[in-house]
Protein backbone atom coordinates (compact mmCIF):
# COMPACT_ATOMS: atom_id res chain seq x y z
CA UNK A 1 0.00 0.00 0.00
CA UNK A 2 1.39 3.43 -0.88
CA UNK A 3 1.58 6.37 1.54
CA UNK A 4 -1.35 8.25 -0.03
CA UNK A 5 -3.66 5.23 0.23
CA UNK A 6 -2.59 4.61 3.82
CA UNK A 7 -3.29 8.27 4.72
CA UNK A 8 -6.71 7.98 3.08
CA UNK A 9 -7.44 4.89 5.19
CA UNK A 10 -6.39 6.71 8.38
CA UNK A 11 -8.50 9.78 7.51
CA UNK A 12 -11.55 7.58 6.95
CA UNK A 13 -10.92 5.59 10.14
CA UNK A 14 -10.05 8.44 12.51
CA UNK A 15 -11.40 11.69 11.02
CA UNK A 16 -14.53 10.99 8.96
CA UNK A 17 -17.88 11.03 10.77
CA UNK A 18 -21.49 10.85 9.55
CA UNK A 19 -24.23 12.80 11.27
CA UNK A 20 -25.42 16.40 11.39
CA UNK A 21 -22.68 18.96 11.98
CA UNK A 22 -22.31 22.74 11.92
CA UNK A 23 -19.07 23.70 10.19
CA UNK A 24 -16.81 26.70 10.88
CA UNK A 25 -18.41 28.36 7.86
CA UNK A 26 -21.82 28.12 9.57
CA UNK A 27 -23.03 25.60 6.99
CA UNK A 28 -24.72 22.38 8.10
CA UNK A 29 -23.34 19.11 6.75
CA UNK A 30 -24.24 15.42 6.93
CA UNK A 31 -20.59 14.52 7.43
CA UNK A 32 -17.58 15.95 9.25
CA UNK A 33 -13.87 15.52 8.76
CA UNK A 34 -11.98 16.18 11.99
CA UNK A 35 -8.49 16.33 10.53
CA UNK A 36 -6.86 16.69 13.95
CA UNK A 37 -7.76 13.09 14.79
CA UNK A 38 -5.44 12.05 11.96
CA UNK A 39 -2.77 14.75 12.25
CA UNK A 40 -2.35 14.13 15.98
CA UNK A 41 -1.75 10.40 15.51
CA UNK A 42 1.87 9.34 15.01
CA UNK A 43 1.40 7.61 11.66
CA UNK A 44 -1.08 10.20 10.40
CA UNK A 45 1.24 13.08 11.28
CA UNK A 46 4.17 11.35 9.61
CA UNK A 47 2.23 10.71 6.39
CA UNK A 48 0.71 14.21 6.30
CA UNK A 49 4.14 15.75 6.79
CA UNK A 50 5.77 13.58 4.16
CA UNK A 51 3.06 14.00 1.51
CA UNK A 52 2.60 17.74 2.05
CA UNK A 53 6.37 18.28 1.98
CA UNK A 54 6.47 16.40 -1.35
CA UNK A 55 3.68 18.69 -2.60
CA UNK A 56 5.70 21.77 -1.55
CA UNK A 57 8.75 20.42 -3.37
CA UNK A 58 6.75 20.20 -6.63
CA UNK A 59 5.78 23.87 -6.41
CA UNK A 60 7.19 26.19 -9.10
CA UNK A 61 7.68 28.76 -6.33
CA UNK A 62 10.41 28.03 -3.74
CA UNK A 63 8.84 27.87 -0.28
CA UNK A 64 10.83 29.23 2.68
CA UNK A 65 8.38 28.62 5.55
CA UNK A 66 5.13 26.77 6.17
CA UNK A 67 2.29 27.92 8.39
CA UNK A 68 -1.42 28.14 9.03
CA UNK A 69 -4.18 29.11 11.43
CA UNK A 70 -4.12 27.59 14.88
CA UNK A 71 -5.42 24.95 15.76
CA UNK A 72 -6.08 22.87 12.65
CA UNK A 73 -2.78 23.70 11.00
CA UNK A 74 -0.55 23.36 14.08
CA UNK A 75 0.22 19.63 13.76
CA UNK A 76 0.38 19.89 9.95
CA UNK A 77 3.00 22.64 9.82
CA UNK A 78 5.05 20.89 12.49
CA UNK A 79 4.90 17.59 10.59
CA UNK A 80 5.94 19.26 7.32
CA UNK A 81 8.80 21.09 9.02
CA UNK A 82 10.06 17.81 10.54
CA UNK A 83 9.71 16.00 7.18
CA UNK A 84 11.70 18.79 5.50
CA UNK A 85 14.45 18.47 8.11
CA UNK A 86 14.63 14.70 7.66
CA UNK A 87 14.97 15.27 3.89
CA UNK A 88 17.88 17.68 4.59
CA UNK A 89 15.84 20.60 3.19
CA UNK A 90 14.67 22.31 6.40
CA UNK A 91 11.64 24.59 6.19
CA UNK A 92 10.63 26.39 9.41
CA UNK A 93 7.04 26.38 10.62
CA UNK A 94 4.91 29.25 11.90
CA UNK A 95 1.45 29.54 13.43
CA UNK A 96 -1.11 32.29 12.89
CA UNK A 97 -3.21 33.11 15.95
CA UNK A 98 -6.94 33.78 15.71
CA UNK A 99 -6.44 36.85 17.91
CA UNK A 100 -3.30 38.84 18.62
CA UNK A 101 -1.53 37.69 21.76
CA UNK A 102 -2.81 39.79 24.67
CA UNK A 103 0.54 39.90 26.45
CA UNK A 104 4.25 39.74 25.70
CA UNK A 105 4.94 40.54 22.05
CA UNK A 106 1.28 40.80 21.03
CA UNK A 107 2.03 38.83 17.85
CA UNK A 108 -0.53 37.33 15.48
CA UNK A 109 2.23 35.12 14.08
CA UNK A 110 4.43 32.80 16.14
CA UNK A 111 7.75 31.59 14.73
CA UNK A 112 8.85 34.87 13.12
CA UNK A 113 12.44 34.51 14.36
CA UNK A 114 12.82 31.45 12.11
CA UNK A 115 11.76 33.30 8.94
CA UNK A 116 13.36 35.92 6.72
CA UNK A 117 11.23 39.04 6.37
CA UNK A 118 9.44 39.02 3.02
CA UNK A 119 10.04 35.33 2.29
CA UNK A 120 7.60 33.16 0.36
CA UNK A 121 5.47 30.85 2.47
CA UNK A 122 3.03 27.97 2.07
CA UNK A 123 -0.20 28.03 4.04
CA UNK A 124 -1.80 24.78 5.19
CA UNK A 125 -5.21 23.82 6.53
CA UNK A 126 -6.51 20.38 7.50
CA UNK A 127 -9.92 20.75 5.81
CA UNK A 128 -11.19 23.50 3.48
CA UNK A 129 -14.90 24.17 2.99
CA UNK A 130 -15.52 27.79 1.92
CA UNK A 131 -11.94 29.07 2.10
CA UNK A 132 -12.84 31.74 4.67
CA UNK A 133 -10.23 30.71 7.24
CA UNK A 134 -7.49 30.64 4.62
CA UNK A 135 -8.45 34.12 3.37
CA UNK A 136 -8.00 35.44 6.94
CA UNK A 137 -4.63 33.72 7.23
CA UNK A 138 -3.51 35.05 3.83
CA UNK A 139 -4.44 38.59 4.88
CA UNK A 140 -2.54 38.37 8.18
CA UNK A 141 0.52 36.79 6.60
CA UNK A 142 0.66 39.32 3.76
CA UNK A 143 0.05 42.21 6.20
CA UNK A 144 3.12 40.95 8.08
CA UNK A 145 5.18 41.33 4.89
CA UNK A 146 5.33 37.74 3.61
CA UNK A 147 4.40 36.40 0.17
CA UNK A 148 2.02 33.46 -0.16
CA UNK A 149 3.40 31.05 -2.75
CA UNK A 150 1.23 28.00 -2.09
CA UNK A 151 -2.03 27.16 -0.32
CA UNK A 152 -2.71 23.50 0.47
CA UNK A 153 -5.04 21.26 2.46
CA UNK A 154 -5.45 17.63 3.41
CA UNK A 155 -9.10 17.57 2.29
CA UNK A 156 -10.97 19.95 0.00
CA UNK A 157 -14.69 19.46 0.72
CA UNK A 158 -15.63 20.80 -2.75
CA UNK A 159 -18.03 23.37 -1.31
CA UNK A 160 -16.64 26.55 -2.85
CA UNK A 161 -13.24 26.94 -1.17
CA UNK A 162 -11.21 26.38 -4.32
CA UNK A 163 -13.28 28.92 -6.23
CA UNK A 164 -13.16 31.57 -3.47
CA UNK A 165 -9.39 31.28 -3.24
CA UNK A 166 -9.04 31.37 -7.03
CA UNK A 167 -11.07 34.62 -7.14
CA UNK A 168 -8.61 36.05 -4.60
CA UNK A 169 -5.67 34.99 -6.81
CA UNK A 170 -4.59 31.77 -5.09
CA UNK A 171 -4.62 28.15 -6.26
CA UNK A 172 -5.63 25.57 -3.65
CA UNK A 173 -3.74 22.27 -3.76
CA UNK A 174 -5.18 19.28 -1.90
CA UNK A 175 -4.04 15.80 -1.00
CA UNK A 176 -7.67 14.67 -1.34
CA UNK A 177 -10.91 16.13 -2.59
CA UNK A 178 -14.10 15.01 -0.86
CA UNK A 179 -14.84 12.88 -3.92
CA UNK A 180 -11.41 11.18 -3.80
CA UNK A 181 -11.63 10.58 -0.06
CA UNK A 182 -15.12 9.10 -0.09
CA UNK A 183 -14.78 6.99 -3.25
Amino acid sequence: MNDRQRLKDILLEKSYRKGTFTLTSGKTSDFYIDGKQTTLSAEGAYLCGKLLFELLQKSDTPIHAVGGMTLGADPLVTAVSIASYLADKPIPAFIVRKEAKGHGTGNYIEGLKNMEKGCTVALLEDVVTTGGTLLKVIERVEDAGFKVGLVATLVERQEGGTEVLKEAGYTLESLFTREELLS
